[in-house]
């Protein structure tokens, strides 16, 4: 026996000599394996679980011997930033955090394959090294690879899906331990369905992405009014690579962000900034003046247009993601292109009439549309429109006012972000929804990689 185990002996030894009971016993070792079990917490806090076991497997092989040997609830983590629950579970957590990296490249298809645990931060230098780059990127890039697929994490732009529209194959472990490679010419429907799975399929183990040779943006960003943004997003949109709105709610204005690729020599920023400044100055704000709305609304009207912005010119990969330093909660919703902007007036006209407690701002991105099932893109381009809350605000009657809108829009919610739906609303919003969960059923039977949320999402009953 190991020392630990030595010890271990002794001391129950002597609990039972000192006249305690078997019960006694059991529930010291209980309490002791309990006390050896790591929490698990997203980013924001507002989902955690106790997991019965973590594990982080370092090959593929390992991953199928413990799927073949093991029972129970088994979920996949990336970098815990989706705000949903896909992750809790008092089963086991699997993190692909020691499978990261790049695996190999083609440069004549400019086609680049990853390890599904490398962060989307981690992939930009090793692209750039063999004149590769992403063709678009999201604003936050703290996800792995594997988690920003599952969700359908997306960046804006008229010419760009997301994430999984890049996809051109991947490797899975199913519950049974078979590694099966899946792309449009093998396995087929699989593929399909997996490149957004919210990890409900199997583990996503390794992920080839189409990429463009490297480039660089020239970013400009200012302050409009957001009516006038809105009347004109629509040419907004088709005049910029990529474009996007953050209207600052309880004032008459938006921040405007414009990325065009450019063959200008770059002219980066001194330093990445964070959110901290400028949440700052809207918390306080929202804090001081909270039960004066007409004049924080006049206050911000005055001070926002005094605002200006430096130019940047620098890699792809350095200008598509900021630096999020400040917590917060979110919900987001695609609702049709057409409806973005009408959409986000009555969510605006709804916050300020009601004097809803919040300030953090919003967000409209463009994203062109796909032919994945459960992507919220599926069949024709979309306005993704998110909502935030500072995590230490209560964000539930926040959310629960403006989702109603979403849903009149005919909106589809982020898989990673907040909402209240479940199959029988979800399935009316997707009409490649059976196909789906036919292919979950066949590969999974017994929900080995269904938590209690996923099951509510399918429909599956425990």
């Amino acid at each position: 026996m190991h020392r630990r185990q030595i010890l271990q002996q002794l001391a129950s030894a002597a609990l039972l000599a000192s006249g305690g009971s078997w019960s006694e016993l059991l529930q010291a070792q209980e309490r002791k394996r309990r006390e050896r079990i790591i929490p698990w917490r997203n980013w924001s806090g507002n989902q955690s679980c106790l997991p019965e076991a973590r594990v982080a497997p370092d090959s593929e092989e390992a991953i199928a011997a413990l799927l073949k040997s093991s029972t129970g609830v088994i979920r996949p983590v990336g970098a815990s930033h989706s705000f949903s629950a896909l992750v809790p579970t008092d089963g086991t957590i699997l993190s692909l955090a020691r499978l990261s990296g790049i695996i190999e490249h083609d440069a004549s298809s400019l086609q680049a394959t990853f390890w599904a645990g490398t962060r989307m931060s981690d992939m930009g230098e090793p692209l750039k090294a063999i004149g590769q780059a992403l063709p678009n990127m999201a604003d936050i890039d703290y996800q792995t690879l594997a988690g920003a697929l599952a969700t359908a994490t997306h960046g804006t732009g008229q010419n760009f899906p997301a994430y999984p529209g890049y996809v051109q194959g991947l490797r899975m472990v199913s519950a049974a331990g078979e590694i099966l490679d899946c792309s449009a010419d093998e396995n087929t429907e699989l593929f399909n369905a997996a490149r957004v799975s919210l990890g409900a399929l199997g583990i996503i183990t390794r992920v080839r992405l189409q990429n463009r040779d490297a480039f660089r943006l020239h970013t400009r960003e200012w302050i409009d009014k957001t009516d006038d943004l809105l009347d004109n997003f629509d040419q907004l949109v088709a005049e910029n690579d990529h474009f996007e709105i953050l209207p600052l709610i309880f004032s008459d204005s938006a921040l405007a962000i414009a990325h065009n690729e450019t063959d200008s020599p770059a002219d980066p920023a001194v330093e990445a900034e964070g959110d901290q400044s400028t949440t700052d100055i809207l918390d306080a704000l929202y804090r001081h003046l909270r039960e004066y709305p007409r004049l924080r609304t006049a206050l911000m009207n005055l001070v926002t247009p005094l605002i200006s912005f430096e130019e940047e010119i620098d890699d792809s990969y350095k200008i598509f993601a900021n630096v999020r330093d400040v917590r917060f909660h979110e919900m987001e919703y695609s609702v049709p292109a057409a409806d973005g902007p009408a959409c986000l007036r009555e969510i605006l006209q709804t916050i300020r009439e009601n004097n809803l407690r919040s300030w953090f701002p919003m967000e409209m991105r463009y994203i062109k549309g796909d032919d994945i099932p459960l992507s919220m893109f599926e069949g024709g381009d979309r306005c993704a429109i998110s909502v935030h809350q500072h995590y230490d605000m209560d964000h539930h009657n926040f959310f629960a006012a403006i989702e109603p809108i979403f849903w009149r829009f005919g909106g589809r919610p982020h898989w990673g972000k907040l909402h209240s739906l479940n199959a029988r609303h979800l399935r009316k919003l997707y009409p490649r929804w059976e196909e789906f969960t036919r292919v979950r059923d066949a590969l999974d039977p017994q929900g080995r990689f269904l938590n209690a949320h996923l099951r509510s999402v399918f429909g599956v009953a425990a």
